[in-house]
């Protein structure tokens, strides 16, 4: 059975991927390119997982762009993936960006 992570990397890979207007928005505030993106989701990793998420399961992935920890949420949708949103995780909420405080 194929994992949610190898899911959204092969999505990436043949471009079969949405990003929500938000997503768009916070991109454009932090300077993150569509490439910058797509490589933090092919070498990131699921940190949660959301799986009664509607209308499709989702998750939290940790990445990196220029070595800066980011989160994005992903929609993992049959034939495609929608991102959500990203953000960069604050120390306050977050223990070495992988765990909740």
């Amino acid at each position: 059975m194929e994992t949610p992570l190898k899911k959204i990397q092969d999505h990436i890979r043949k471009k079969q991927y949405l990003i929500a207007f938000h997503a768009k928005l916070r991109m454009a505030e932090r300077l993150i390119t569509t490439l910058d993106l797509e490589k933090a989701i092919k070498d990131g990793e699921i940190i949660e997982e959301y799986p009664d998420d509607k209308p499709c399961p989702s998750v939290l992935l940790l990445g990196k762009v220029n070595n800066t920890p980011i989160h994005i949420v992903i929609g993992i949708c049959d034939d495609h993936i929608r991102i959500i949103t990203e953000y960069i995780p604050s120390q306050e909420k977050w223990k070495n960006y992988k765990t909740r405080r």
